[in-house]
């Protein structure tokens, strides 16, 4: 798996976590498909819009040693942006005026993100420019399900929903609170990090029958010393408070005692 991909799924946080409303949570996401279409066989991406979720993926990239171009209309965003060097470089213009983004070099960016979100005409003309402008492979960040259907009608290749998807998330950490983190496959399968439950406490993988029982592949087990066994044997004597990572459809995942 290539390391733009690594989730970071691997960690035990078993005393606790904590939802943060932030920026991040929102490029986070509750699954990994954002990320899977970001193409990580490409080294130069470009952002479009430096709001907070525009920002986001801007740092995150560029902290990952991608070349990032960041550009938005306000100047304010463009000198932060700047100033904190979440970007190899950036420039302000009017991303609807087609001749504007192709002197900065847009066509160079096989991927290019589209962050402005709130403002719905520019959003999709923006879109509309970069595809017919030959642009491979556009992402676009829709505020509502209307967004989104007009966003893929004038051609972006993925259509990402922050606010939902942290709206899902947020339900799913305040109605499963052993689940602590979870990435969608599928629509119907994932793959969650949960808090070892009190009816497994002190039994074998062996006894549990985790797959006969519940449909599940037990993936690895945490330790009290924060590290994972992977593919844990039989004989693993699971402990409370520690964490488990299993493989399955949502519907069995949610049969999981509590």
């Amino acid at each position: 798996m290539n390391a733009y991909f690594k989730i970071d799924i691997w960690r035990q946080r078993c005393l606790g976590y904590s939802i943060k409303y932030n920026a991040e949570f929102l490029v986070k996401l509750s699954s990994w498909n954002f990320w899977q279409n970001l193409r990580p066989e490409n080294k130069k991406f470009a952002v479009i819009g430096l709001g907070r979720f525009g920002r986001a993926v801007c740092e995150t990239l560029h902290n990952l040693g991608y070349e990032v171009l960041a550009i938005d209309r306000e100047e304010k965003m463009v000198n932060q942006a700047l100033s904190d060097k979440i970007s190899y470089h950036a420039f302000r213009l009017d991303s609807t005026e087609i001749n504007a983004i192709k002197q900065v070099g847009i066509l160079d960016f096989d991927t290019v993100i589209v962050a402005i979100g709130n403002y719905l005409a520019e959003s999709i003309t923006t879109t509309l420019n970069l595809k017919e402008a030959g642009v491979k492979f556009v992402v676009a960040k829709a505020s509502s399900k209307t967004h989104k259907k007009l966003l893929e009608k004038v051609g972006a290749d993925y259509v990402v929903f922050p606010e939902r998807e942290m709206g899902l998330e947020l339900a799913r950490l305040l109605t499963k609170p052993r689940i602590i983190e979870k990435f969608d496959i599928d629509p119907d399968h994932s793959i969650v990090e949960i808090i070892v439950p009190d009816k497994f406490d002190g039994k074998t993988i062996a006894d549990l029958e985790i797959r006969n029982k519940y449909g599940l592949n037990l993936l690895a087990v945490g330790t009290q010393s924060e590290k994972f066994t992977i593919n844990p044997k039989p004989t693993t004597i699971l402990q409370k408070g520690t964490v488990i990572i299993v493989l399955g459809s949502n519907e069995d995942i949610n049969r999981l005692p509590k």
